[in-house]
């Protein structure tokens, strides 16, 4: 929201300098981002040519000697077609930054002859688009003199951030009764007086949904002469980053600012017939006043005439019926929308408007017919004509909220000690009305403060204007004891997720929480549950069931731009239902190209190779490790989720039923689905499955002394069914002795004709630990037919010849 101090000081009475106005706004909630005090425009003084001849090398440039105050005159060329003997204009000497074309001058020739500084346009200090010709004063404009201030344009423009719940604070009024209350000044302006008017307004308005439209006012004035709006109104309106249009505009877009309260007006010979408010019918179109035009679905609210659609209800109005300087009649409207469906209606057409942002902030209603009024007052000013009686269709009242308010509450909430008297007529003076003067006050909120729900909302009314920095700071209480735990269990598997993948070579992402449809239906989702009532974009319309999308689509925008090799990983949570219990913290992480843990690029022996399936397994165990789980106990099967290839991926287990994660290379379709392009490989781990450690005995047990004795590595070789997992032999052979068999690896596969068809070969090491004596070879002998036995019994193998 922005404003100039003068546009301020036209609704507030006081004294107070621009920094402590400034100070002020950010103290009583309403926080100051920036403020310009036009100091680009002070270099410029009011300069008087007093000759002008003819370039000795170019038609159309002339050598000015322009007295610019200062005793001696300068030599300027220009070629400004207006530039002539006695005018006077606007001068920057060399030294000085011009900011419409963006250049600090300098003493320069221009076809041989030098110039020393410039005659300006006004597009040249972007006071208006007009180039055609320099700056062309009155006569008696003092020369010497700063520019900036005889035009009245060093008038410093602040900008506040406004929070969503302040629609009162949308408009200059509104900052300043804020600023009264607080104790800066008085407020000047008075209730808006009615127009009276001649005759009913002849073009009548329905209201088909009054659900989206709870109120509407119209008025005809005829007659009226539009064309530019005055160089005050125009002055604020830049001032502003608006550009002025004609004077009907003008004056719709002045109210918006100065009153919060935004107004449309139609060119009444353009409008076919009478005036409805209904929802927009299926493929129904517009062409705005931005000269783009939008299909409309019925989820959305417009104003019509018997030719369609002729506004956007509460966004923009449509090009057919704008004002222009051929208009003499003009309706004038002034409505109330329902702040939900316009918010909805902007957001799904991609409409940012000023109307819009004040409109799904919630407009006082009660300003409905007095912006109406102090419109009709304006246009009749500035544009003279008649106006027709006002037609108001819909509006029932506001029905003020009544909220109790224990006054105790200031000092339990706060900590503020605020006597009872002062609360309530700061509560007053925001135009709050207390109805009492007990310890507990039912109060009267005002119309325009529809943000007011509670006692908790008037305490912070009452706070946020004695004054925050009244809070006394109070150190945190120490303890005497050590702390217990702080972090829980999640937060520090989390952290120590992050730490072992950026360890691996791999860089933290932040994705969204909302993917389109599509996406998340490739990862598990699309439930009804998991869409969003009101997405902030078409794209963002799922609460996500998997991290993968969003590091995939990452990779892909690095890819994009030349940055192909890449591994992001990111440890937060996916949704797969609308409760909290169904929400789980997940770590996962993508490679792409040769972005593998040794590094990536070319090496003296050729490229590297692609990631793949076995780079995504290593950094699953490596989080899971990281997490306390028993990686000597986890099993890795088949049957990973259809995003990744079915022949290159795992799930990793924990017993038959505790899935801890899965990992392997993307399908293909799935990558094409997301628009990216491989090679590509990841994995998800579930952060929150790893079973919890056990609780640590109260007595220290001793650890186990290291074996004294050698340990031995045997290699069998055992010929199974093709179907059959590595994994299930592996754990054959360590039950044949959980004491002796420390470790099984395997360490070759072979398939051949020799084997017989449909078998293949599966080779393991196993690493033999005695623990209390030598094992003899008739030792070794027994423990190897166990293995071979366990292997038969639960594989079908037999140990290959």
């Amino acid at each position: 929201m922005k404003f100039t101090l003068s546009w301020l000081k036209e609704h507030l009475e006081t004294e107070a300098t621009l920094d402590e106005i400034v100070e002020r706004l950010t103290a009583i909630g309403l926080e100051v981002e920036s403020v310009d005090d036009k100091a680009a425009l002070k270099p410029f003084v009011i300069a008087k040519v007093l000759t002008a001849e003819k370039h000795p090398d170019a038609d159309k440039l002339r050598v000015l000697s322009v007295d610019t105050g200062s005793g001696t005159p300068v030599q300027v060329v220009c070629g400004a077609p207006n530039a002539r003997a006695g005018l006077v204009g606007a001068f920057a000497a060399p030294g000085t930054y011009v900011p419409g074309i963006d250049v600090t001058l300098s003493v320069g020739k221009i076809r041989g002859v030098e110039s020393h500084g410039m005659m300006c346009s006004e597009r040249e200090l972007q006071l208006s688009d007009e180039h055609d010709g320099i700056i062309d004063l009155p006569g008696d404009a003092p020369v010497g003199t700063s520019y900036a201030s005889w035009a009245e344009l060093d008038d410093p423009v602040i900008e506040i951030n406004l929070t969503p719940n302040r629609p009162d604070a949308t408009g200059v009024y509104g900052i300043a009764r804020d600023l009264a209350a607080s104790g800066l000044g008085t407020l000047k302006t008075g209730p808006v007086a009615p127009v009276a008017g001649k005759g009913e307004t002849p073009v009548e308005l329905t209201i088909e949904a009054p659900d989206l439209c709870p109120g509407f006012a119209l008025r005809l004035v005829r007659g009226v002469k539009n064309g530019p709006s005055p160089k005050w109104m125009q002055k604020r309106l830049i001032a502003i980053g608006l550009r002025p249009i004609n004077t009907l505009v003008d004056i719709t877009n002045y109210i918006t600012f100065d009153r919060g309260r935004p107004l449309h007006v139609f060119d009444a010979r353009k409008v076919a017939g009478n005036l409805v408010v209904r929802r927009a019918q299926a493929g129904e179109k517009v062409l705005a006043l931005d000269g783009r035009e939008y299909e409309l679905t019925p989820e959305m609210c417009v104003i019509a005439d018997d030719n369609g659609v002729e506004s956007i209800a509460g966004i923009m109005g449509g090009e057919h019926s704008g004002c222009d300087e051929n208009t003499t009649d003009v309706l004038i409207e002034s409505a109330l929308w329902d702040a939900l469906n316009v918010a909805r209606t902007g957001r799904a057409l991609g409409i940012i408007t000023d109307a819009r942002y004040r409109f799904e902030r919630g407009a006082d209603p009660e300003y409905m017919v007095p912006g109406l009024e102090l419109a009709t007052r304006m246009v009749l000013d500035l544009c003279g004509g008649e106006p027709t009686e006002t037609q108001v269709v819909g509006y029932a009242g506001h029905k003020p909220k009544v909220v109790s308010f224990p006054l105790s509450e200031v000092k339990r909430l706060t900590g503020l000690d605020v006597p009872k008297d002062e609360s309530l007529s700061i509560l007053t003076r925001l135009g709050f009305k207390p109805l009492g003067n007990g310890d507990v006050v039912d109060v009267e909120v005002p119309s325009w403060r529809p943000d007011v729900d509670g006692k908790a909302d008037l305490v912070e009314e009452v706070m946020r204007i004695h004054g925050v920095d009244e809070i006394a700071p109070r150190p945190l209480s120490s303890h005497d004891a050590v702390n217990g735990k702080i972090l829980t269990t999640l937060q520090i598997r989390s952290r120590f997720a992050r730490r072992a993948l950026a360890v691996r070579g791999m860089l933290e992402a932040v994705t969204w929480s909302f993917i389109p449809a599509k996406h998340a239906e490739l990862f598990g989702g699309g439930q009804a549950a998991l869409k969003l009532a009101n997405p902030i974009a078409a794209d963002m319309s799922d609460m996500r069931p998997s991290l993968l999308p969003g590091l995939i689509a990452a990779a892909q925008r690095n890819a994009d731009r030349g940055m192909g090799d890449v591994a992001l990983f990111e440890v937060s949570g996916t949704y797969e239902g609308d409760t909290p219990e169904k929400q789980r913290r997940v770590a996962a992480g993508i490679r792409r190209g040769t972005a593998k843990l040794e590094g990536s690029g070319r090496y003296w022996s050729g490229n590297a190779a692609p990631v793949g399936v076995y780079d995504a397994k290593a950094d699953a165990i490596a989080v899971l490790e990281a997490c306390g789980a028993p990686v000597d106990r986890l099993q890795i099967e088949a049957a990973a989720p259809g995003w990744y290839h079915p022949g290159r991926s795992g799930v990793i287990k924990l017993g038959p039923k505790v899935v801890l994660g899965h990992f392997g290379e993307f399908h293909p379709k799935v990558l094409e689905a997301l628009d990216a392009s491989g090679p590509l490989a990841g994995f998800e781990v579930f952060v929150d499955a790893v079973p919890e450690a056990k609780a640590k005995p109260t007595r220290t047990k001793p650890k186990l002394e290291l074996s004294a004795f050698q340990a031995v590595k045997r290699d069998f070789a055992f010929v199974v069914e093709k179907a059959v997992e590595a994994g299930s032999l592996v754990k054959a052979a360590l039950a044949a002795d959980r004491k002796l068999v420390t470790d099984v690896n395997v360490f070759d596969i072979f398939e051949g004709a020799s084997l017989g068809e449909g078998k293949k070969s599966i080779a393991i090491e196993v690493t033999i630990q005695p623990v209390e004596k030598t094992l003899t070879e008739e030792d070794f002998e027994a423990l190897a037919g166990r293995i071979v036995e366990n292997v038969r019994k639960q594989t079908g193998g037999a140990l290959r010849g």
